[in-house]
């Protein structure tokens, strides 16, 4: 990124974000350009196939550092993506907007059946980002096709938004979970999905939290994580059904992975002495986990005020990857 950033601006005498994108740039120059930038925000996605910082980062960090680097610091990488790759080199991100959808799909699906097999609470939840991101960066290049191959320019706008509240949602998700995560580690000091079970009997409003964001991670509609998965379905689905149907199976994936960690940790009978002497969420976690949902629920049921509020800016980047610099 440093790399394309000093190559602009010998070329141009300028970092000013409207000069680079007024800029003329060569077939060749924005190639070089797109794929450094998209090496760079692909790590911090993280794409596949450089996602598996990931999992080892979570695992190492404590509950703090998981919640900002999920619900924050990912999302640097599609706001880079949206920033600086599609405007400044719009034709380039046409050309490789197949390469990058492609990608995204196999994110969503082979990262999700990673998570499925997860023993640890943290890496499943780390691999469940990963594959919900892949929906970024497909309703972010689905717009590229959408645009430039059909002049579908309405279609692009939704695939733009899809992905914007789906950054926006995940935060929230992501969040809740690992600090869901951190609550029971603050307890028994372990990670570990086997070490529990019937949690939901010592911890009821526990449970309720923890199911209802694993409803959310699972796509439920009426919750935030339904509401950018389906927009960038909906876009998918208006020329490429194909994809929108490999897209749509996250659903029942995400669902698997989900229901199957609230199965064994929450539901059932009490697994073991440790779970029967946990106390239930303290005033303080009760309140972070509440503002948590209030947002899921929020923006999964009425999820309006923030897409008009983003619409400007989703109309005018529309705009942009219409324009050619050929």
């Amino acid at each position: 990124m440093l790399v394309g950033l000093v190559y602009l601006y010998i070329k141009g005498g300028s970092f000013q974000l409207a000069d680079l994108y007024a800029m003329p740039l060569t077939a060749k120059e924005q190639t070089w350009l797109f794929f450094a930038f998209l090496i760079a925000f692909a790590v911090k996605i993280p794409m596949f196939p450089v996602h598996t910082w990931l999992p080892d980062a979570h695992v190492e960090a404590p509950t703090a550092g998981s919640g900002i680097l999920a619900a924050i610091a990912l999302k640097i990488g599609g706001y880079g993506l949206l920033r600086f790759s599609l405007p400044i080199v719009p034709d380039a991100g046409h050309e490789w907007a197949m390469f990058v959808i492609v990608l995204s799909l196999i994110a969503v699906e082979y990262v999700g059946l990673v998570a499925l097999v997860q023993d640890d609470m943290k890496k499943l939840i780390a691999y469940s980002s990963v594959s919900h991101m892949g929906f970024v960066t497909l309703g972010i290049f689905i717009a590229f096709s959408l645009v430039r191959d059909y002049g579908n320019l309405d279609g692009a706008r939704l695939g733009l938004q899809g992905a914007m509240v789906q950054m926006i949602s995940h935060g929230f998700i992501s969040g809740a979970m690992f600090t869901c995560v951190g609550v029971l580690y603050d307890r028994m000091h372990t990670r570990m999905i086997k070490d529990y079970g019937g949690v939901i009997n010592t911890m009821p409003w526990f449970g309720a939290f923890f199911i209802l964001f694993g409803m959310a991670n699972s796509g439920l509609p009426g919750t935030s994580g339904f509401v950018g998965e389906f927009m960038v379905i909906l876009a998918s689905f208006q020329q490429h059904p194909l994809i929108a149907f490999f897209a749509a199976t996250t659903l029942v994936i995400g669902a698997a992975y989900t229901l199957w960690l609230v199965k064994r940790v929450i539901l059932g009978d009490v697994a073991n002495a440790h779970v029967a002497e946990l106390k239930d969420v303290s005033l303080r976690e009760a309140l972070v986990l509440g503002g948590f949902a209030a947002c899921v629920l929020a923006l999964g049921v009425y999820p309006k005020p923030l897409t008009d509020l983003m619409e400007p800016s989703i109309a005018q980047l529309a705009m942009q990857l219409a324009n050619s610099k050929l």
